[in-house]
C-alpha cells in the first residue's frame, strides 16, 4: 500500500490538484484571444494589448466576489452557475465607463478540492468570458483545510479592460437637468442582498430552496441561483449606436452614463455618475417586478427605503439618457432582448439618487 504523502494527510493534496488543473487548457480554450500570449499555469498571464487600435488607451479594472450567494450554491451543490455570476459583474462594474473586457483572472480559496466542484466553476468562468469576449489568462486555487467550513469555499475574480480615453463616459460632466433613466432588467438579486434575503425567505418566511413561489416557474432555490445578467455587449452596442465618432463632436452626446445597480441598490450607485448639483429621482411601480421581489417587497416587512438600497428590486443596469434620445435609446434596448422600461428623471439637487 502506498504512503499518504504529509501534506495530503494534514488535508492539502497537491498531486491532486495537480490532476484536476490538468484540465485547464481545455476547459479555458473557448475563451482565447489572439492577444494572448502564453499558456495558462504561468507565474502571470500574458496579454499583448494591440495599441494600435486606440489613440489613448485607457485601461480598466475591477475586482469582486460572489458573497453569500454562495450558500446557496452550497445548499444545492449546485455549482456551474457561480463562475458565470462573478465574470459577469466584473465585465458590467467595467462597462459603465465604456470599457470592454480584455481578460480575468480568478482565486478560489477551499478547505478540501472537490474535482467536479472545481470543474464547475470553471466552466462557469470560461463560459461567462467567451460570452463577453473576455480571455480567462490565468488564476490561483489554494487548499487552506480548517479554514473553511467542510464543503464551502470563497471566489473572487479580477478583470481588465480598455477604452478609449476621448470615449470614456463621465456623466458628471454630462449629465443634466431633465435627462431620463432607462432602467434595464435584471435576471434577479444579481449578486447582492444575500444576506437579508436568505433570512427573509428561510428563517422569516419559513420557505425551502425546493418551495414555490408565485409567479415563478422555477423552485425558489433556482430563482435565487439564477446567473447575474451581463450588459457589457449591449452597452458597447449602445455606445456604438447612438455615441459614434460623429456624435462626440457634439456638446452632449445621447447616452450620458450607466449605473450598476449592485451592493447599495439605487441610492448608493447611481450617485456615483451624478454631478453634485443634479439629483436622480426613480418612480416605484415604472417597471415590471420580478417575482422574487413582489415576495421581498410585500412579505418581508422590511421599510421600502432599505429594500431599494440592499436589493436592485429588478433592475441591474440603469443608462442616463438625453430626453430627445430616450425613446430611441429604449426601444433599441428592447430590441436586443432586454426588457427596459424609461423609470426616473434627472432633477435639481444635490448628488443623491431618490427612490418616489
Amino acid at each position: 500500500m502506498k504512503k499518504q504523502k504529509a501534506y495530503a494527510a494534514a488535508g492539502v493534496d497537491i498531486d491532486l490538484g495537480n490532476k484536476v488543473k490538468a484540465t485547464l487548457p481545455q476547459l479555458l480554450a473557448s475563451t482565447h484571444r489572439r492577444e494572448v500570449l502564453g499558456k495558462v499555469g504561468g507565474f502571470g498571464g500574458l496579454f499583448a494589448l494591440d495599441v494600435k487600435k486606440y489613440r489613448e488607451p485607457i485601461l480598466v479594472s475591477s475586482v469582486d466576489g460572489v458573497g453569500t450567494k454562495l450558500k446557496i450554491a452550497f445548499t444545492l451543490d449546485k455549482h456551474d452557475t457561480i463562475g458565470a455570476d462573478l465574470v459577469n459583474h466584473c465585465v458590467n462594474d467595467i462597462a459603465v465607463l465604456g470599457a470592454e473586457p480584455l481578460f480575468f483572472l480568478d482565486y478560489l480559496g477551499t478547505g478540501k478540492l472537490e474535482p467536479h466542484v472545481f470543474t464547475d466553476i470553471i466552466k462557469g468562468f470560461a463560459r461567462a468570458c467567451a460570452e463577453n469576449n473576455c480571455a480567462l489568462i490565468g488564476g490561483e486555487t489554494a487548499q487552506m483545510p480548517g479554514f473553511y467550513q467542510n464543503g464551502e469555499y470563497d471566489v473572487s475574480g479580477t478583470i481588465v479592460g480598455v477604452v478609449e480615453k476621448s470615449k470614456m463616459l463621465n456623466g458628471q460632466k454630462t449629465i443634466k437637468r431633465g435627462d431620463v433613466v432607462i432602467g434595464i432588467e435584471s435576471s434577479g438579486l444579481h449578486t447582492n442582498g444575500y444576506s437579508l434575503g436568505r433570512k427573509i425567505f428561510f428563517e422569516q418566511l419559513k420557505l425551502k430552496p425546493s418551495s414555490r413561489i408565485p409567479g415563478s416557474k422555477l423552485t425558489l432555490g433556482a430563482e435565487l441561483l439564477r446567473v447575474h445578467v451581463s450588459y457589457g455587449p449591449l452597452v458597447q452596442k449602445l455606445l456604438k449606436r447612438f455615441n459614434s465618432s460623429l456624435a462626440t463632436r457634439h456638446s452632449s452626446l445621447p447616452v450620458k452614463a450607466f449605473a450598476h445597480i449592485t451592493g447599495g441598490g439605487f441610492v448608493d450607485n447611481i450617485p456615483r455618475v451624478l454631478p453634485k448639483s443634479l439629483d436622480v429621482v426613480i418612480k416605484k411601480g415604472s417597471w415590471e417586478m420580478l417575482p422574487v421581489f413582489k415576495i421581498i417587497a410585500e412579505q418581508s416587512g422590511v421599510p421600502d427605503d432599505e429594500l431599494y438600497q440592499v436589493f436592485n428590486m429588478g433592475i441591474g443596469m440603469v443608462s442616463i439618457v438625453s430626453a430627445e434620445k430616450a425613446q430611441d435609446v429604449l426601444k433599441f434596448i428592447q430590441s436586443q432582448k432586454h426588457k427596459a422600461w424609461i423609470i426616473g428623471e434627472v432633477v435639481k439637487g444635490k448628488g443623491v439618487a431618490r427612490v418616489e
